[in-house]
């Protein structure tokens, strides 16, 4: 450890638009901030994380990540080293991972951190086996092996779950989106918050929609969100004649107060690094049915903390889906269950466990 009062990291994060990865990002800078850390972002150009940044009083420098090459951002970083002279730089993004491993070729010697958040197959294990790297934190025992199956140093691959924070929904409005849309007050509700994209699978959430809407007519259906799969999701919700109960609702900023009025959260991802979409239902006091896919059975505990099912299988997670809506002993079991186990992910314990890296690297 140097001897500067503080720690000092530099965050490096390459995305555009504001999902998952990039409140983890957020939450950790707070929770550090309270542990004596200081930290300084680097993030693409015109992005949300840029804005918030700049809202939030967060020292940040841009830059415009084009390309897994993109020389000029590695310069930029680089500059940023020799100015603010950081500890450790945090990458956060597969591209910030490439980007800040391209500068250490133009002198950048500062041990790195990475952060691996999804669970698609390793392309590149040089990436990871690189010296430079000191440690790579999975957010699920479920990417971690995925990892580790591709790199030489399997001791310096870790997980630390992403967190959140809990308290939020306590402050909550509540508010229904059933009234919002004009449905009779008799209807329940099951959405869900994650953006429209492949790993998504909104197909099987519209197929499980369907299925269920065979057994009970009185349930809507909402997609919380945006994404690039939107107007094919759209397009196979009307195939299926299905926009008078399936709902997108688009991007929306009150998530905190529209989640806890769901009857259920319905996730169908094919992949998931962890899902804090539904830790966020539990903290939400909303029953979860979720598929098996990635980390996410770190999460739900069949019959515990939720219901899950195989990936695809809309006819099993219709069945989960009415169960959850007819049987109340089992609903309120479930979401007692959910809120006792979310406090154990919350974003203060996952940025203790993080310094807890940090500080191990650097001494």
């Amino acid at each position: 450890m140097n001897d500067k009062e503080k720690i000092k990291v530099l965050h490096v994060s390459s995305e555009s638009t504001w999902r998952g990865g990039e409140q983890q990002i957020a939450y950790l800078i707070s929770e550090l901030d309270k542990l004596g850390v200081e930290s300084v972002v680097l993030c693409k150009s015109g992005s949300i994380f840029e804005s918030y940044c700049e809202e939030n009083r967060i020292k940040f420098y841009s830059a415009h990540f084009t390309s897994n090459l993109d020389l000029k951002t590695s310069l930029k970083l680089k500059k940023v080293c020799k100015y603010e002279e950081p500890d450790l730089i945090h990458a956060h993004t597969s591209r910030a991972h490439s980007l800040t491993l391209y500068s250490t070729y133009f002198g950048v010697s500062i041990p790195i951190v990475v952060s691996r958040r999804v669970d698609f197959p390793i392309k590149t294990p040089w990436k990871y086996d690189h010296n430079a790297v000191k440690r790579i934190i999975c957010v699920s025992d479920s990417i971690k092996s995925i990892v580790i199956e591709k790199i030489r140093n399997q001791e310096k691959c870790i997980t630390i779950h992403s967190g959140i924070d809990t308290h939020k929904f306590s402050t909550s409005k509540k508010s229904s989106l059933i009234r919002e849309y004009g449905i009779e007050d008799s209807f329940k509700s099951v959405g869900n918050t994650s953006a429209i994209a492949d790993h998504k699978d909104y197909f099987t959430f519209v197929d499980t929609a369907r299925e269920v809407l065979k057994e009970k007519k009185d349930v809507v259906f909402f997609i919380i969100g945006d994404g690039p799969l939107e107007s094919q999701i759209r397009e196979y919700i009307n195939i299926n004649h299905l926009d008078k109960s399936v709902i997108l609702t688009g991007f929306r900023e009150d998530i905190i107060d529209i989640l806890p009025g769901l009857d259920c959260f319905l996730m169908t991802s094919k992949t998931e690094g962890l899902g804090t979409s539904l830790l966020d239902a539990m903290a939400a006091g909303v029953p979860v049915v979720a598929t098996k896919g990635g980390g996410i059975p770190e999460i739900i505990i069949h019959e515990k903390t939720g219901l899950i099912s195989d990936v695809g299988d809309s006819i099993s997670l219709s069945v989960q889906v009415i169960r959850i809506l007819e049987d109340i002993k089992l609903r309120h079991s479930l979401i007692q269950e959910g809120l006792n186990f979310v406090d154990n992910f919350t974003s203060e314990e996952m940025a203790r466990l993080t310094f807890a890296e940090y500080t191990s690297i650097l001494n």
